[in-house]
């Protein structure tokens, strides 16, 4: 899986680029890294120069180690870029942050360099430095937009590498408890009635960590289960739990066998140990089951066959069980004209969906980390650690195994280590015919005996044609169910008028105190006592004030929206309230003041555009409250006359053009968000306010994610340094310009979790983020200002649009 991207077309397609990208001539003011390249279509003898100068072949060549691909923003024509990407890799194959990169790219071959020369004037202070050049250079853009189409990416593999991707699970549990399943494994906790107090949760964490501790794999002892990683959320337990597990082993019937070993289960509060053995086991067959009295917020368990000693003719534990051992097939998500196959031998009977394989080469070079899908498993008895023999054998005449990889051992020291044993085979199609889905036979030989076991796989689908995206010039793509679906099939939505009137308002606060600050802080109101006070809803905000954390409500006051704390006011009805005069607001001063957040957050441009796109059914109210009701569809071409997509998409970046045009007085999330709070899509902006804090605070962050982890996540620092790996440097660490990246990561997977509660996780990473021991939210407060939108949504709702309307 690899991303062949050939820049050396990028200078010569610039002339044709220039005809046809609308911000080509303000190029230079948002991006000074290819500033000479539009000072030069503008005008040959140029004294400008950009950073370029010191590295011409910066945006030319992918950098030796990988890191990540340059890219220049909104102003790169992606077509010219991805025109001769092979469908082997992704875009989105590393992390969407990977295309967000300015690539390090000082050590080409000198002989090629020309002449270094200075950078413009305005610049020289930075001229020798180029990391501060960097960092000043991302500090200006915020990261804000990005050229590349993610929708267009998503049809190749590879996606979501970067991320964790060990398989666990987490359930929430009640007073009458419940039992929790570790997906598509044999493993579960249950939890009896009664274990938490009525009106208590538990939530109860399942994850499998696919190498035991080798500690437990020796002569007298053998692991049969992965280490399982058990957590709860609340210790005022009354009842014990169960962990139940089927193992890979079953003690043989002869009494030698089942006075000498047994089927035990070690338990520890430390993933490294120690571990202490369980005596609350009952056994049956290959299953156990292990109550579990001593409770933690994490605990690790991991089974194992336990012999008392060993007797001749028995020369280890393996003797007295009968020991299954259990192999899966891994491979790309989509097969290509040459790809890897993994065959990986597991000590225990749980094979993962998925699978991430660090120890990828493709031409002498190691890869980053691939997540492979499971193509095929099988299980068979192996009476004792031996030699194996595994070969992989292509059914289909198009395809064949490379020669050196038809064959491969794998010895009888690494089974009894206990941990996974991966063997690759590079597969490659014959000629150029049709790419398509084959058969191929994988045969494993005992080498001291004649015991053969052989299965068939199947491989999955070729990646689907890129060309017909590639070629047109907006990508957007629906999904293949609407794609072939009739038109009519696609739902008719009628937009709801948006209404300027008085927010109905039935609370009020009455303040206690008067609260005046000698340091402004946006998003907190301040009052005098005595003032009556707008409360939009009862829900509380937890958020830091000047020195703690404490609970506010989303108050009104002097036609400004804030928050003031609860202490600091009391609740009074509407009919109680005196004087309201002072806390009137109107539906549209609701609107533009929810969504001030969205004037200094991050995004990512073309994912903006695909998602609004793809939610907006009626391009005609959307151009209408964006201010061109005059629009028809004389005014769309061909390529967007078909689909409503593209006529949304056509409406969003003729606005991007208009504030990009005018950005000092318009900016486009802001007055988008603005627009889709009127035709009342609360869902949509729910969505993009997820995806855009997340990002912000990835960037926000740098390198202080790692506290933010360990907060949010409990993340070890072996996990830690899992999410930086991809994006370590050559020297093995990564940059600190760089450190938003696995950021970005951890956070895009922490959030998935929340499903569509996104209240929630906007709350959570805000708590998280005032607990830690700097906060980034003393003075980044974007993230309390989106608290306040989502907690106003019900009274814009209520407010703005009529009831009798929408029925």
């Amino acid at each position: 899986l690899d991303l062949d991207i050939d820049w050396s077309d990028v200078f010569k397609h610039a002339h044709a680029v220039s005809k046809t990208n609308p911000f080509w001539n303000e190029l230079s003011a948002s991006n000074p890294f290819v500033h000479d390249i539009a000072a030069s279509n503008r005008n040959e003898n140029n004294k400008y120069l950009s950073i370029l100068k010191e590295n011409p072949y910066l945006f030319s060549k992918v950098c030796s180690n990988r890191d990540s691909l340059a890219s220049s923003g909104d102003e790169l024509d992606i077509d010219c870029l991805l025109r001769k990407t092979s469908s082997r890799r992704s875009g989105r194959s590393k992390s969407v942050s990977d295309f967000l990169d300015i690539v390090d790219n000082r050590k080409f071959n000198p002989r090629k360099t020309p002449p270094q020369k200075t950078i413009a004037s305005d610049m020289t202070w930075l001229q020798n430095d180029r990391e501060a050049y960097k960092i000043a250079w991302l500090s200006h853009r915020q990261l804000t937009r990005s050229c590349l189409d993610l929708e267009a990416m998503s049809h190749s593999p590879g996606w979501a590498q970067t991320q964790a991707t060990d398989i666990h699970v987490v359930c929430k549990l009640n007073h009458e408890g419940g039992s929790v399943q570790l997906p598509d494994s044999d493993i579960n906790v249950h939890v009896p009635v009664g274990h938490v107090l009525p009106g208590e949760f538990q939530e109860v964490g399942l994850k499998a960590i696919l190498n035991p501790p080798s500690s437990f794999n020796n002569e007298l002892s053998s692991t049969v289960s992965p280490l399982i990683e058990l957590t709860l959320s609340n210790l005022n337990t009354r009842e014990a739990i169960f962990l139940e597990v089927k193992v890979a082993a079953k003690v043989k019937n002869d009494p030698l066998s089942q006075v000498m070993s047994d089927i035990v289960c070690f338990f520890s509060l430390s993933k490294e140990g120690p571990f202490k053995k369980l005596e609350n086991c009952y056994t049956y067959q290959d299953t156990i089951q292990v109550k579990l009295t001593d409770l933690s917020h994490v605990m690790y368990a991991v089974i194992a066959v336990q012999a008392n000693k060993i007797q001749p003719p028995a020369t280890n534990v393996w003797d007295y069980v009968h020991r299954t051992v259990s192999v899966g097939i891994y491979g790309p998500k989509y097969i290509h004209p040459s790809f890897t196959a993994v065959f990986t031998v597991f000590g225990h009977n749980y094979i993962p969906g998925k699978l991430t394989i660090c120890d990828i080469k493709k031409a002498g070079k190691s890869m980053p980390p691939v997540v492979f899908q499971l193509w095929g498993k099988h299980t068979f008895l192996l009476e004792k650690p031996q030699d194996l023999n595994i070969s992989l054998v292509s059914c289909d005449p198009d395809f064949e195994v490379k020669t050196e990889d038809q064959s491969k051992n794998i010895k009888e020291e690494e089974l009894k280590t206990g941990e996974m044993v991966r063997q690759q085979f590079l597969f490659s199609m014959l000629g150029c015919r049709e790419m398509h889905f084959f058969v191929f036979l994988v045969q494993i030989k005992v080498l001291k005996s004649s015991q053969v076991m052989q299965f068939h796989v199947t491989t999955p689908d070729p990646a689907p044609k890129l060309s017909g995206i590639i070629n047109r010039p907006r990508r957007l793509q629906k999904r293949k169910e609407i794609k072939s679906a009739p038109l009519l099939l696609i739902p008719t939505v009628k937009y709801p008028k948006f209404q300027d009137k008085t927010l109905s308002i039935n609370t009020y606060g009455v303040a206690l105190k008067t609260v005046l600050r000698q340091n402004k802080i946006d998003y907190l109101l301040e009052y005098f006592k005595g003032d009556t006070i707008a409360l939009l809803g009862e829900d509380k905000v937890k958020a830091i004030g000047q020195t703690k954390i404490k609970e506010w409500y989303v108050g009104v006051l002097r036609k400004k929206i804030g928050l003031v704390h609860c202490k600091n006011i009391k609740v009074i009805s509407k009919e109680q309230a005196m004087d309201t005069a002072d806390s009137e607001l109107t539906t549209r001063n609701l609107v533009e003041q929810i969504a001030l957040p969205f004037k200094k957050l991050t995004y990512i441009y073309s994912v903006v555009l695909s998602t609004v796109s793809e939610s907006i059914y009626d391009w005609r109210a959307l151009a209408e409250v964006l201010g061109y009701s005059l629009m028809s569809l004389d005014d769309f071409n061909e390529a967007h006359a078909d689909k409503e997509s593209e006529r949304v998409a056509h409406v969003v970046k003729r606005m991007k053009e208009d504030c990009h045009a005018n950005k000092k007085k318009r900016l486009f999330l802001y007055e988008l968000i603005v627009a889709l709070l009127k035709i009342d899509c609360q869902g949509l902006v729910a969505r993009l306010t997820q995806d855009t804090i997340i990002l912000t605070s990835a960037v926000k962050l740098g390198k202080y994610w790692r506290e933010l982890a360990e907060k949010l996540a409990r993340l070890t620092k072996q996990q830690i340094e899992a999410y930086e790996v991809p994006h370590q440097g050559k020297n093995g660490a990564v940059a600190l310009e760089m450190m938003w990246k696995p950021a970005y990561d951890f956070l895009y997977t922490w959030g998935a979790h929340y499903g569509d509660s996104y209240r929630d996780v906007l709350q959570d990473l805000q708590s998280a983020l005032d607990k830690m021991k700097n906060p980034v939210t003393k003075h980044w407060r974007e993230l309390t200002g989106t608290l306040i939108l989502v907690n106003c949504m019900e009274v814009l709702r209520a407010s703005a649009f009529s009831k009798m309307e929408e029925e």
